[in-house]
């Protein structure tokens, strides 16, 4: 048994999404815990080039659906159903705050690329979901490309 029982993983499904649920495997294989997966996309809805504006409601349907069809390969790798994966429109922090509370969760599970400066203060997933999470967050730190 594992003083967690409910975790979400976020992840944003890059190639280093698959060392985050190593980590988890790792963590809290044979604890007895649920785990959720979730991937947030931002949404597209309209694009205008130029004059013309597109309708981009197809593209991103075809991106929920290669994004559930990712999350099964981490959910086969974990040992869940299709049913521990969720992907979510809006903002990532956002949503996964959200999905933690509406979902009892009381641990959230992000990769992060431990950058500094100017880069941390214009977009780090990692640092939105740290601030403002009402649960646990446990970072994993995802090593620099060589």
């Amino acid at each position: 048994m594992s003083y967690y029982q409910h975790i979400l993983v976020g992840l944003d499904l890059s190639p280093e999404s698959k060392l985050v649920v190593d980590h988890v495997q790792e963590l809290f294989r044979d604890r007895g815990v649920r785990i959720s997966l979730v991937h947030v996309q931002e949404p597209l809805s309209f694009a205008y080039g130029g004059d013309i504006p597109m309708d981009l409601s197809e593209v991103q349907t075809q991106m929920e659906e290669q994004a559930r069809a990712r999350l099964d390969q981490f959910c086969d790798q974990l040992g869940l159903t299709s049913a521990d994966r969720h992907v979510l429109i809006g903002q990532p922090a956002h949503e996964m705050h959200k999905f933690a509370r509406e979902n009892e969760v009381d641990l959230t599970v992000v990769g992060t690329h431990g950058r500094h400066g100017l880069a941390l203060i214009f977009g780090s997933t990692a640092n939105g979901v740290l601030h403002g999470a009402t649960c646990d967050v446990l970072a994993v730190r995802i090593p620099k490309q060589k």
